[in-house]
């Protein structure tokens, strides 16, 4: 029995729409499953689990396998002894480039848990292959890409906050994840620059329209027609709005 199997009617009953090529639905078994339509195929991913449904070492994924070994080493007295040889680096790194693959889709999706969850495993990754690798070359490979994927990670926080009315903490998001850029250490790469300018400049955009639609607290509201009262000369009328500042800052600060 061939497992050759022609893939023509799921393309032409899926017609490749760069705007619209991310979808989820369930498997034959009832699992959710997400999949992208490229220019020549289908790509399909586990939502839950390691995007490729692979369970490496019998664990969920590499990284957990190797975070497993780092503590037997500590439980042991050996984590000065612990390292990631260069094969053991690598494959961390394609394993991130798998998560990164998927929660660009869970972010497209709108799926602020999930890109969440995937770029907050992905930003531990990158800790431990800085700490442990042994080489540089492979200490330092995925740290060109922190800043793109600490404004991801904020970007999906921010919004899952704003789903929920909460502006200040969308705000406390998108404001940490900028001093944690800016505190980054400096990398001689074009890609981290470049990267870093641009998370930085999403963010402060993102922090503008946070803003913007922020509800008015009823002191700002009557500072904000207080202003316009005044602009407009309209004495009587700005007097009455600072005894009624007053009489409100006095409750609050009551």
């Amino acid at each position: 029995m061939s497992d050759f199997l022609d893939l023509r009617a799921a393309l032409a009953s899926w017609p490749y729409d760069p705007d619209a090529d991310a979808r989820r639905g369930r498997g034959d078994d009832g699992r959710e499953i997400l999949q992208v339509r490229t220019l020549m195929g289908i790509e399909q991913y586990e939502v839950d689990g390691r995007p490729d449904g692979a369970r490496p070492h019998g664990r969920e994924s590499a990284l957990e396998y190797h975070v497993e070994k780092l503590q037997q080493a500590r439980a042991a007295g050996r984590e000065a002894e612990f390292e990631l040889d260069p094969g053991q680096s690598a494959e961390l790194i394609n394993e991130a480039t798998l998560y990164y693959f998927r929660y660009v889709r869970l972010f497209q999706l709108k799926d602020w848990q999930r890109t969440i969850r995937d770029t907050a495993r992905n930003l531990r990754a990158f800790d431990f292959l800085h700490r442990y690798a042994q080489r540089e070359e492979d200490r330092l490979y995925l740290e060109k890409w922190r800043p793109y994927i600490l404004r991801i990670n904020a970007t999906a926080r921010a919004m899952l906050e704003l789903e929920s009315g909460h502006y200040e903490q969308a705000l406390h998001a998108v404001r940490g994840a900028m001093e944690t850029i800016n505190a980054l250490e400096e990398l001689d790469d074009e890609t981290f620059k470049f990267e870093r300018q641009r998370s930085l400049s999403a963010l402060r955009e993102l922090a503008r329209q946070i803003e913007r639609s922020r509800p008015l607290s009823e002191t700002q509201r009557l500072e904000k027609q207080l202003r316009r009262a005044i602009e407009r000369q309209e004495f009587e009328r700005a007097a009455e709005l600072r005894d009624r500042l007053r009489a409100l800052r006095k409750q609050e600060s009551g």
